[in-house]
């Protein structure tokens, strides 16, 4: 709204400068009386005026259009982190993150700045239409007929820039993933050896994405050139005919110099909306990719459930199949009863459905056939997003985010006291934090750059214990501990029988520990 009420009054200042300097000429050169001095210090104030509405329009879209953008971008990363997982991720993360900034800037742009231009190219094209309507009625007319034929060009432009223009965004965006990939990969990649390979991929990629973007950049000069062709030529025989009514005597110097002044402004809309025509492509383009994310259903919204420790969790006659792949089962007619305040170790071999099973008691994943409950004493329910609220995850690998130990805490709990935060890291064996020469404010890089795999997966231990839910998965948690501090840390876990506790695990230290063991194994396509 504020970039469409600067577009409207920079339209009024146009006008208005067209008519002092028609003014100023017509006193300089006698034909109308007046004060010179007078007609220019009018023509300076138009001028400021421009300069003002310049500095406000630079304010708005720096001020109130990255405000526009971050709560765009917002919106779309909270409906993907709250949509349902999709088990195999379709889409890859690089792609997302294209979407998310390049597609998000140029829909928030076309909307906050490409749509107020339109109104005032519109209102431009009438004001300016209207004033040289009165100065010669017949040329107006002419230049009027001619848009139709602008239109119908840019139908056709359009419709064959948007297939031009979504080639190139897609190539950009397996650029883009190829990089976080081997960003993210690098020591991997060194230890491969394979520097020299990934060049050459992204090499490939990149010819690629010339290849599109010198093809859209062809089309669009092409399409350019003809248009430029068409307004210069619009121009001279404007010109010509002003000249031989100056020349004829029925036109004043300064209505000659208004006459260009408005043929120009006439054919400024007309240009300008050729020139729209890529931004409609573009944000068209955006548009169909960001929605492509919104497409994803949100999961289901609602109040958590918190349930009163201990918790079990009843898994009854359960069948899953991805739904890419519904002919390969996974797990078949599994039941098992995650009784309270127990410590369960789920083996088997790669493929037998272990993540699959935490992803049903997560609530990510969906059973095909069968249920999976979360129970106490006084309840026994559906596990669902609302029950997430009674559960300790703590995924394999590295998983610490770049920040401050302090901020990676408080991801399991932002009001943790410092006291808490250091109970939680002497309880998952993280104690070495207290030596450290910034405690609890020692900053890192992502994965936790310039910790061990231990030391960054004892940390998540402890982000995670800061929850104080009822029941707790560790999906190979403790796979880079050695066996003495693994063991210290089985004991911390275990002493507080009022938590039930899952281990993923292939490690036989942690079997020693447990209550009960449930052992899948992989059966051809099925899990007994």
């Amino acid at each position: 709204m504020l970039n469409t009420a600067i577009g409207l009054l920079d339209v009024a200042l146009a006008l208005l400068s067209v008519w002092t300097v028609q003014r100023a000429i017509d006193i300089a050169s006698h034909h109308i009386d007046g004060d010179v001095i007078m007609a220019v210090v009018w023509m300076a104030l138009v001028i400021a005026g421009t300069f003002v509405l310049d500095f406000c329009s630079t304010w708005v879209k720096n001020y109130y259009g990255v405000r526009a953008q971050n709560r765009m971008q917002r919106r779309m990363l909270g409906h993907i982190l709250h949509s349902e997982f999709q088990g195999r991720n379709s889409m890859h993360s690089g792609d997302v993150i294209n979407r998310l900034e390049s597609d998000v800037n140029t829909v928030v742009n076309f909307v906050a700045e490409t749509i107020p231009n339109a109104v005032s190219v519109f209102c431009l094209f009438v004001g300016a239409f209207v004033y040289l309507y009165s100065l010669d009625n017949r040329l107006a007319i002419v230049i009027v007929i001619m848009f139709p034929l602008f239109l119908l060009v840019s139908k056709i432009y359009v419709g064959r820039m948007r297939e031009l223009s979504r080639d190139v965004r897609n190539s950009d965006s397996m650029v883009q993933s190829l990089l976080q990939e081997s960003v993210q990969n690098r020591i991997l990649v060194k230890t491969l050896e394979g520097e020299d390979t990934i060049i050459e991929k992204l090499t490939t990629q990149h010819d690629a994405l010339h290849r599109k973007v010198i093809r859209r950049t062809k089309f669009s000069v092409f399409s350019s050139m003809l248009v430029s062709i068409g307004f210069a030529s619009g121009y001279i025989v404007a010109f010509t005919w002003g000249a031989l009514r100056l020349a004829a005597g029925t036109l004043t110097y300064g209505g000659m110099s208004a006459f260009l002044q408005l043929v120009n402004r006439v054919q400024r809309p007309a240009r300008a909306l050729t020139n729209l025509a890529p931004q409609f492509v573009s944000v068209f383009t955006a548009a169909e990719r960001l929605m492509i994310l919104e497409d994803v259903p949100l999961e289901k919204q609602g109040k958590q459930i918190p349930l009163a420790g201990p918790c079990g969790i009843a898994v009854r006659n359960v069948t899953y199949a991805y739904p890419e792949t519904p002919d390969k089962v996974i797990v078949r007619n599994l039941s098992f009863d995650f009784k309270p305040g127990t410590c369960t170790a789920v083996i088997g071999e790669t493929g037998a459905g272990k993540t699959t099973l935490i992803r049903m008691i997560l609530a990510l994943l969906k059973p095909v056939e069968g249920s999976v409950n979360i129970y106490n004493v006084e309840k026994d329910i559906p596990v669902s997003p609302q029950t997430r609220c009674n559960i300790i995850y703590v995924p394999q690998g590295n998983t610490m985010m770049s920040g401050t130990i302090r901020e990676n805490l408080q991801m399991g709990n932002v009001d943790a006291t410092d006291a808490e935060m250091l109970e939680a890291l002497d309880t998952a064996c993280a104690n070495f934090v207290r030596s450290l020469p910034d405690g609890l404010d020692t900053s890192f890089s992502e994965q936790g750059g310039g910790l061990s795999e231990g030391q960054a997966q004892r940390i998540c231990i402890a982000r995670a214990l800061l929850r104080h839910c009822p029941l707790m998965i560790l999906d190979e948690a403790t796979s880079a501990l050695d066996n003495e501090t693994e063991k210290k840390l089985l004991n911390n876990l275990l002493t507080d029988k009022s938590r039930t506790i899952i281990f993923i695990t292939h490690r036989q230290v942690v079997l020693e520990y447990c209550d009960e063991s449930l052992h899948l194994e992989r059966k051809r396509d099925d899990v007994v």
